[in-house]
């Protein structure tokens, strides 16, 4: 009954931007962490980057000063506005939410995933 849904993945060039998009819907009572998280191929899923309920964030070491993470309380969407990408950031990204739902304890969702890939 709970889905996020992601958008905005896509290829660029180094030094570029990309905007990512995750939307919670569903029967939900709050939600309380947001975050994203990547993987690439042969290395673990990382969180990249999370925001509290309150607008408290918190950041990877490498995508400080480069990535910034947001969220409208109104719509249940969090964002992750990503500048001077490098071809190390290629990963899917992916979409988690710490939220309660109506009937059910707090539990984490995850969104589909989206692509991101950095090359020249």
């Amino acid at each position: 009954q709970v889905q996020l849904v992601e958008s905005g993945g896509g290829l660029v060039q180094p030094g570029g931007s990309l905007r990512l998009s995750c939307a919670a819907s569903g029967r939900i009572v709050s939600i309380n962490v947001m975050g994203w998280y990547r993987q690439s191929p042969g290395k673990e899923r990382e969180l990249v980057a999370i925001i509290t309920s309150g607008g408290s964030t918190n950041y990877e070491e490498s995508v400080k000063g480069r990535f910034t993470i947001s969220r409208d309380n109104a719509k249940n969407t969090v964002y992750l506005q990503m500048n001077s990408l490098k071809p190390e950031d290629t990963a899917v990204y992916y979409c988690n939410g710490r939220l309660t739902a109506y009937g059910s304890v707090q539990s984490s969702y995850w969104g589909q995933g989206t692509q991101v890939t950095v090359y020249s």
